[in-house]
């Protein structure tokens, strides 16, 4: 075993690494950029080296900087999570000139699958099922377009050296086809610095079915069964699972099977997995599966295999990277139970899932409300009092659970989210709540198209439970500013007063930033608040508060809203934004500028994209009018509520 470890990597994958390797007894080295000064995997790490500035291109994938970190430090092996430098086969080439040990598969694997049209000829080879489609070499859009017509729409496009579903465009129409590549590419260079894509057929009610395997240098290779990823949200893992949801044994003997044929065709080492896309229409069969892609890494969702085989697979990565054989007794494993995870991002579900940064002024998982804490688990990467910033992805925390059945396990997840308190950022945590207690989820066996169908029912908040804690967070102000009471002036009343009648004196609140009208009413010495217009407040027996400053968090079973009094002098009542100027939702990079001025737009129409958080969020015109002027240019860094568009309404 190595005696040192350089963890090229950052967020909760960082800790989790760092976790076991200091169980074997590893010393510990991080990396980390100005931005995570103070993070978690910094402050456990025995040893830290600062790689560069907060953007992740000068640092976390600065692999020259990465390299001088492990020689300075004397690192045995780097193990690089996933994500960054994780597929980068020229990275770990670098690795192995320097004489450090790269904690993954080797490099000739890594190129076979990061691109996937050479994955899929492989596989073909291999006897592995592939799913139709277009991985020719020639890029251009004629041809692409030919080929799209011959598979037959619906397609999807597909970066070739992408993953995490970056770049992937479902086109319905040839029509549509054109703006759908240049988006892509766009995306495509970005995210993976490849413009290349490949067309494939698209399933209509697909299930995402992925197998962990696990191989040694010796010619080894196990499977560890199967997980079901089929919970998506723009082709982004949302919920994962294991065992799948109707998967029989012959079945998961058939797709085992395939995957092993799959990693051995590469002769791979280390932990990853090869991915199928099943049809969601039917029942899953021995030949209604295709190959869709192999991750030469760590999965995010690999906690979930963990807890169904009581293995460690970071563990195994070190073992494997250090020469070790496989034991005989990993074939033989049974799964035990099931688990299920969550990932919890800062994000706000309620205004189209628009990634939220900030402070994080309480984090509670209230792993002692388990019913049995061992049965539990959380991977962090965030702590109390740190901050989540635009630079990278918005993850704060996976959720998993264990149970003797999927159900109890859902049960456990549902208990773990609902008892939690993140009093901050906006998260998904009532999203989470809604999607993994949904009638058809718990039935089991939904297609990767679920989650948009059901969309407004998955992110619906109850008005009534909002207005109860809009009113619990006001009844923390009131009392804290100590000067509102049943002694207030009679012309504030928002009623006819009349003496020993009732009071009702009207409230303006500012709830997560926008404006609220509430109303207080006195009846003999109880003070109820409730909306001014609307249905009355229904507030929840667990009702949480967070101080926090301007205001107070309050929050209730995944719902968390930020309260304050509205402040008349405050500088938001003069703000020089007017109402045709168009605002940054959030800090980002003015990806693409579609228009000039002078330019007449349509409402819907994208007047520019921009790119935060590893996602492009498009700016459209809420109404048909003229850019009368453009506050930032293509390539710009923006702050969040920078104007960046304004726009004048089209003359009537």
């Amino acid at each position: 075993m190595f005696d040192s470890i350089l963890i090229a990597n950052r967020g909760e994958i960082a800790v989790r690494v760092a976790r076991t390797a200091r169980r074997l007894g590893l010393r510990v080295i991080a990396v980390y950029s100005e931005a995570d000064a103070g993070a978690p995997h910094v402050a456990m790490a025995d040893e830290a080296v600062c790689i560069g500035p907060p953007a992740a291109a000068t640092s976390y994938l600065n692999a020259d900087a990465v390299l001088r970190a492990a020689r300075d430090s004397g690192a045995a092996c780097i193990h690089p999570g996933y994500g960054f430098l994780s597929e980068n086969a020229e990275f770990a080439r670098a690795c192995a000139r320097e004489g450090l040990v790269f904690v993954g598969p080797p490099a000739t694997a890594m190129e076979a699958m990061g691109l996937k049209s050479r994955a899929k000829q492989l596989m073909q080879e291999a006897g592995v099922p592939v799913v139709p489609g277009y991985h020719g070499a020639d890029q251009d859009d004629a041809t692409l377009g030919e080929a799209a017509l011959k598979i037959g729409f619906p397609v999807l496009i597909k970066p070739s050296a992408g993953g995490g579903g970056k770049g992937m465009r479902r086109v319905d129409d040839v029509s549509e086809l054109g703006a759908d590549l240049a988006a892509a590419r766009r995306e495509a260079l970005s995210s993976f610095g490849d413009s290349t894509l490949l067309i494939e057929k698209y399933i209509e009610t697909p299930r995402h079915i992925e197998i962990q395997v696990l191989g040694d240098n010796h010619g080894n290779v196990v499977h560890l069964f199967e997980r079901d990823c089929s919970a998506q949200r723009r082709h982004q893992k949302i919920i994962e699972e294991a065992p799948a949801p109707g998967h029989d044994e012959e079945v998961r003997a058939a797709m085992c099977e395939a995957a092993v044929k799959a990693a051995r065709a590469v002769n791979y080492s280390g932990a990853g997995t090869v991915e199928f896309i099943a049809d969601g229409s039917k029942p899953l069969s021995r030949d209604g599966f295709w190959f869709l892609e192999m991750n030469t890494r760590l999965q995010v969702e690999h906690p979930v295999t963990e807890m169904i085989t009581g293995l460690d697979l970071v563990e195994w990565q070190l073992r494997v990277a250090a020469g070790e054989t496989l034991p005989s007794r990993l074939s033989s494993l049974k799964p035990d139970g099931h688990a299920i995870e969550a990932r919890l991002y800062a994000e706000d579900p309620a205004n189209g899932f628009l990634p939220s940064v900030g402070r994080v002024h309480r984090l509670d998982f209230a792993m002692d409300a388990a019913e049995d804490p061992e049965a539990v688990r959380i991977d962090a990467g965030i702590a109390e009092g740190g901050e989540v910033t635009p630079y990278y992805d918005p993850m704060i925390a996976k959720l998993i659970a264990h149970g003797k059945t999927r159900r109890q396990a859902i049960e456990r997840l549902d208990a773990l989210i609902a008892n939690s308190l993140i009093a901050g950022p906006k998260t998904n945590a009532l999203f989470l709540r809604r999607l993994i207690t949904h009638r058809e989820f718990r039935r089991g066996g939904i297609d990767t198209g679920f989650v948009a169908r059901n969309l407004d029912e998955l992110t619906r908040v109850e008005e009534g439970v909002r207005a109860g804690l809009i009113a619990a967070g006001l009844h923390f102000e009131l009392d804290r500013a100590g000067d509102f009471s049943f002694d207030a002036s009679p012309w504030d009343a928002a009623d006819g007063w009349q003496l020993g009648g009732q009071r009702r004196i009207g409230i303006d609140a500012v709830v997560d930033g926008a404006p609220v009208a509430m109303l207080a009413t006195w009846r003999g010495g109880d003070c109820e608040i409730a909306p001014a217009e609307g249905p009355p407040s229904a507030p929840p027996d667990d009702i949480r508060l967070v101080e926090a400053p301007g205001g107070v968090y309050a929050a209730s079973g995944g719902l968390c809203l930020f309260t304050a009094l509205d402040d008349p002098l405050s500088a938001d009542h003069d703000s020089e934004a007017g109402q045709g100027d168009l605002t940054a939702p959030m800090p980002g990079r003015v990806a693409v500028l579609n228009v000039v001025k002078g330019d007449k737009v349509r409402q819907g129409d994208t007047l520019l994209v921009l790119e935060a958080m590893k996602m492009e969020h498009a700016i459209k015109a809420p109404f048909a009018g003229v850019v009368s002027a453009l506050a930032a240019a293509e390539g710009e860094q923006v702050g969040e509520g920078a104007v960046l568009v304004h726009l004048e309404p089209e003359a009537e």
